[in-house]
């Protein structure tokens, strides 16, 4: 997969209500939205370029009437740079991340549809979330039996594929302890 010029990922970690935007501004701090996990990683960076001219974009896709709240302080979190941290470990790609402001199928389906031809103009676009978590599973024959619970290993990611009738294809390089070591989508 060639380079993207610029990066908009939606993280199910972060459900807002209005539709946001993530901090655009180059070396915003990333969130440590996580506990349990060893000193180490909450003293990770993921330090991205300036992501001003993708925000003016994302907010050039949304309808008439859809609020769009470009917030000051939010930055990536973990549904967002860890996964960028094994695709793009430079950190030297604009990155924005929005949230999901509804549990509502249609709605985010319609969302993410919103920027997708962005994606003519280089930028890749990532959904993040489900597919990657699990930990109470870990327990419950992951790590015992090598089992890879379908909700890791099959995902699809629709509203920003080119059109609804071209299939969507999932690529996963292998399985740690049930989670995918790496994975994507990208329209076929």
């Amino acid at each position: 997969m060639p380079k993207p010029k610029s990066v908009l990922i939606v993280s199910a970690h972060w459900q807002a209500a209005p539709l946001c935007l993530s901090a655009p501004a180059a070396h915003t701090p990333i969130v440590h939205d996580f506990g349990g996990f060893h000193p180490r990683y909450h003293t990770m960076t993921y330090d991205t370029p300036d992501a001003t001219a993708l925000a003016h974009r994302v907010a050039g896709t949304m309808p008439d009437g859809e609020s769009l709240y470009e917030h000051p302080s939010r930055s990536l979190d973990h549904g967002a740079w860890v996964p960028l941290m094994a695709m793009y470990p430079l950190g030297d790609i604009p990155v924005l991340q929005l949230s999901l402001p509804t549990h509502d199928p249609g709605r985010l389906l319609e969302l993410g549809a919103r920027p997708g031809p962005l994606r003519e103009e280089g930028v890749l676009v990532i959904g993040s979330g489900f597919m990657t978590h699990g930990l109470p599973f870990l327990t419950r024959g992951m790590l015992t039996k090598g089992e890879v619970p379908s909700w890791s290993s099959d995902f699809v990611t629709l509203g920003a594929a080119p059109s609804a009738d071209r299939a969507v294809r999932t690529t996963v390089e292998g399985f740690m302890m049930g989670f995918s070591k790496r994975s994507f989508q990208t329209a076929v």
